[in-house]
């Protein structure tokens, strides 16, 4: 069954994606490009299924069985996945269900430090259009994206919501304790991993894992590798994935136009996460 590391874009999921990635691999000689835990969708997981994958509602419609054609060796799974947890087309078909999914881990980011992050992988001309992109339901690939198969993301709100409501093993992690408990939240997550799917790490390596996955150390990674994960366009502009990291902070950024703009678009789910 699958594990989902589940979040709206820009909002950590990565990190704790390369965390996991430090964990599972073999080798002690950890590398930002070398991936064990994958990311869906792939167009090798809809292989059997359709032809047009990259059509929106060809993909709601065969999500579930490229989910059932995954498990049928009945082995556990750590899927990334920026998709909501969406219904398409007034409940006909579904991202995933209990049948096919063990658990979440739901990773929540505060959306006045998720704006900046818009803006700069996005490619935003201003904040205006950064929060335009967080508050439409959207769709990321597909269609509009001859090399990218469909993401249904929503907007920052629906995605969160969504998740929100998936009850079988969900795990809630918030990026701000990532950074200020780091040792804390990862010790977390791997609790909730052994509580679900009987893993089982070395401690010395848990603590290794956290030192790889610094965010400077990411960063310079990059700078030495570069990073596959990061878009075609970024890197045509020479523009880094792991940009600002714990430097973006909403306090010493935004000005009070645009944070009460995102206060007041998101404030109920701001406070049911105490943001506000």
């Amino acid at each position: 069954m699958i594990i989902w590391l589940a979040s709206y874009p820009k909002s950590g999921n990565t990190w704790i994606r390369l965390f996991l990635d430090s964990l599972f691999l073999s080798s002690n000689e950890f590398n930002i490009n070398k991936n064990f835990i994958q990311q869906f969708p792939l167009r090798s997981n809809f292989y059997g299924l359709s032809e047009n994958i990259n059509n929106q509602e060809e993909f709601a419609k065969y999500c579930i069985p490229a989910q059932q054609k995954i498990n049928l060796d009945k082995k556990i799974k750590i899927f990334k996945t920026h998709n909501a947890y969406w219904n398409w087309n007034n409940g006909q078909y579904f991202f995933t269900d209990e049948y096919q999914t063990l658990g979440v881990i739901h990773i929540v980011r505060d959306p006045r430090n998720i704006v900046t992050s818009i803006l700069n992988y996005f490619h935003k001309e201003n904040y205006t259009n950064a929060i335009n992109f967080m508050k439409k339901n959207r769709v990321l690939g597909g269609d509009e994206d001859e090399h990218g198969l469909p993401t249904i993301i929503g907007s920052w709100s629906n995605h969160y919501k969504s998740w929100r409501k998936f009850k079988k093993n969900n795990l809630l992690v918030k990026y701000e304790n990532l950074i200020n408990k780091p040792e804390k939240e990862f010790f977390k997550i791997l609790d909730f991993l052994n509580k679900i799917g009987n893993f089982n790490f070395n401690k010395n390596k848990m603590f290794q894992a956290i030192e790889n996955c610094k965010f400077d150390n990411l960063s310079k990674q990059e700078d030495i590798y570069g990073f596959v994960s990061n878009s075609d366009t970024n890197k045509k502009l020479n523009k880094k994935f792991f940009n600002l990291g714990p430097k973006n902070k909403w306090e010493d950024i935004l000005d009070d136009k645009t944070r009460k703009e995102i206060e007041s678009l998101f404030n109920d789910e701001m406070l049911d996460m105490g943001y506000l």
